[in-house]
């Protein structure tokens, strides 16, 4: 038993960890962003969301300098950072972090079945359905978690690609012109807006103490956030040629809405596939949230991780039978939007500052 208390059996190879990366990054956010980031930068989109993935690569480089130093997951490097108390401060702001998260990314696609498919279905009729199925996989242990993480990539990397290349037939590259036309405060607000499509990296945190030779998987970290920049940055592209700047800021689902335009004999409505095709894309941004956030109470309070996944399940299950999914989705946003990437590029290097003045106390 070594790393967080982790059992060699129960961890995965390493190159699964550009699988758990990258399926954590490409979710929810990937329907939506283009419209955010054009209001704000247009044209010169590209920019932040190149910066955006630069500022991401940043962070990984920076969890992984923090677990040379304390191997483990963010639970063991608060405690050695700050002690007992405020290290428990710190890990329940991360706990609650997780569990708001994978909430949202829930709470979020019940709101596009509701609006493009099944609107009379109740929410939680639907949160049931997929909360037992989180609640399947989560308690087959951490294996099963990156299993269907592995699956779901490799079966669902299609349904993205279809309606993105199709639209090329109809793409103006002018829409992509002037370049260069904002300023610099617009495009860091552009990173900012990119950034939080780009959120699910941090579940390393959480996880990294079930990979082999984690301190070894960081070209897999990178690998697999270079991958969602690069992907976020096509979809950018295409989305900006085949829309124009008006079009595209009134546009809700701007990748969903790509799908409606795809014409087959056989088929009238081809979004009605995508949507349904993109629950294997979903599964594994709701279920690794979730485990974090189980895993971490679980590591703090010495409970088994089924206790508080019964809780969540039951909390988010209440907010879907008392709320309709787009009030809940407005609230979880105002939650997590604002500070969630602020804390992240605040706190991690300031906990790698303090791990590194003890280290070097240590030293003398």
């Amino acid at each position: 038993m070594n790393q967080a208390g982790v059992n060699e059996k129960y961890k995965v190879s390493p190159f699964y960890v550009f699988f758990l990366v990258h399926s954590m990054q490409t979710g929810l956010g990937v329907l939506s962003f283009q419209r955010d980031l054009a209001k704000v930068t247009g044209t010169d989109g590209w920019i932040s969301i190149i910066l955006a993935g630069l500022a991401v690569q940043i962070i990984i480089w920076l969890i992984y300098k923090i677990f040379s130093m304390v191997p483990g997951d963010i639970i063991s490097a608060n405690h050695h950072a700050f002690g007992k108390w405020i290290g428990i401060f710190f890990s329940l702001l991360f706990i609650l972090y997780f569990f708001v998260l994978g909430t949202t990314i829930l709470i979020g696609y019940i709101n596009v079945i509701h609006v493009w498919m099944f609107d009379e279905v109740p929410s939680w009729v639907l949160a049931l359905v997929f909360l037992t199925l989180i609640y399947y996989i989560i308690t087959g242990g951490f294996r099963s978690v990156t299993g269907i993480t592995f699956v779901t990539i490799i079966a669902s990397y299609w349904i993205l690609f279809v309606p993105l290349l199709y639209s090329l037939k109809y793409a103006n590259f002018t829409h992509l012109l002037p370049i260069f036309d904002h300023t610099l405060l617009e495009i860091m607000k552009g990173t900012r807006t990119t950034s939080l499509s780009m959120l699910g990296f941090e579940m390393i945190l959480m996880f990294y103490p079930f990979i082999k030779n984690a301190e070894k998987t960081q070209k897999y970290a990178h690998g697999g956030a270079l991958a969602t920049t690069l992907l976020i940055l096509f979809i950018y592209v295409v989305s900006k040629a085949f829309y124009s700047q008006k079009m595209l800021v009134l546009t809700l689902w701007p990748t969903l809405s790509l799908s409606s335009i795809i014409e087959f004999p056989f088929i009238q409505r081809f979004e009605y596939i995508t949507i349904s095709w993109w629950t294997l894309v979903i599964i594994p941004n709701m279920v690794i949230p979730l485990w974090a956030a189980s895993r971490g109470v679980k590591r703090l309070f010495n409970v088994q991780q089924k206790y508080p996944l019964w809780a969540m399940s039951i909390i988010i299950l209440l907010i879907n039978i008392f709320l309709f999914d787009f009030e809940a989705l407005d609230i979880l946003n105002k939650l997590i939007n604002p500070y969630s990437v602020s804390f992240l590029v605040l706190y991690l290097p300031f906990l790698w500052i303090i791990l590194s003045i003890k280290k070097l106390r240590k030293r003398l």
